[in-house]
């Protein structure tokens, strides 16, 4: 009896420290991608990651950060390609950094909505410049994430109407060349502001306003230290969901396809939503108390249009480019 309860105990044994063995090679099966992003968890493209990591389950497992708490805004794409990081949400901005071609897909109104903005990354011209990002700088660009059309929004209650009226106006932008430019060639005095810091920067006057599509104003709530929105929609909003052309290389061709297949359907469901938001927002707002008008886009659009080609930025702009986007 004590002889069978030993082999018992024996075998048990070894089954347990085969199964110990074995769980960590499965779970070697499925690789982690660590994701980094700003927006929040409350955003909608949060949900649109939480898609995409159903979508790619089979194969790989997803881990988010939202909040920039990973990784700061701005230095997502650094940390890919130092091998920190294997996916984010990138802003074109900060590819424009070491690409400065890419400057031109920052510009102002250069595109009229977030159709058009999928239409020129599913087109000729855009996979060259996903192209350019993939051997530069070591990123496979799957697609757009539309997060809205970018509108001012200010403490002050002063009428704005043409570019002129924006003179003085120390604008929130984020940090960085490209977006300091965008908010002068808008007509703003720009203020470099962490995303995160803008709620208080509004509150306590050390800005007069921000830009944000409306879907972030409203996640932000910055509506609430705000007395209007000037709808100039100078910019369209998207950044780019981005992963390690390492990462990307080592998968099969039927994972790449399978991979790219669930990011479509992520971005396209978070595009559909923010579309919807945007619309509904505006009449929120209205009833919050905000006075929402529109300006003389026209004269915006000229503004803005004569800074960028008077600029040193529009130098690196491959000929041709702005023909070929209007032209989709």
């Amino acid at each position: 009896m004590r002889i069978n309860l030993t082999r018992r105990n024996f075998l048990g044994a070894t089954m347990l420290a085969t199964a110990s063995l074995t769980l960590p090679a499965m779970a070697q099966d499925k690789p982690s991608l660590k994701f980094s992003a700003v927006f929040s968890e409350q955003d909608i493209r949060a949900e649109m990651t939480k898609k995409l990591a159903e979508g790619i389950a089979e194969n790989f497992k997803l881990e988010p950060y939202y909040g920039g708490n990973l990784f700061k805004q701005g230095t997502e794409l650094v940390a890919i390609q130092r091998g920190n990081l294997q996916m984010g949400n990138v802003a074109p901005q900060d590819i424009s950094k070491q690409i400065p071609e890419w400057s031109v897909l920052t510009s102002a109104y250069l595109f009229r909505d977030a159709a058009h903005v999928s239409a020129f990354f599913n087109s000729e011209v855009g996979t060259e410049f996903k192209k350019m990002a993939e051997e530069k700088l070591g990123i496979h660009v799957l697609g757009p994430t539309y997060f809205g059309a970018r509108q001012v929004g200010l403490k002050p209650t002063k009428k704005i109407s043409t570019p002129q009226d924006m003179s003085g106006i120390k604008l929130r932008m984020p940090g960085g060349d490209a977006w300091q430019f965008l908010g002068e060639a808008i007509g703003a005095n720009p203020v470099p502001v962490a995303y995160a810091e803008v709620y208080t920067a509004l509150q306590t006057g050390a800005i007069d306003g921000q830009d944000n599509p409306l879907p972030n104003v409203k996640n932000m709530k910055f509506y609430e230290v705000m007395s209007q929105i000037v709808l100039t929609s100078h910019l369209i909003g998207y950044d780019l969901l981005v992963i390690s052309s390492d990462v990307w290389n080592k998968m099969a061709p039927e994972q790449q396809q399978a991979f790219q297949a669930a990011a479509d359907s992520a971005m396209k469901w978070s595009e559909e939503q923010h579309v919807a938001q945007e619309k509904a927002l505006l009449e929120e707002f209205k009833a919050a108390g905000l006075d929402i008008y529109e300006p003389d886009i026209a004269a915006f659009r000229k503004f803005a249009q004569e800074k960028y080609l008077a600029s040193d930025l529009a130098k690196s702009w491959p000929e041709g480019v702005l023909e070929k986007v209007a032209a989709l």
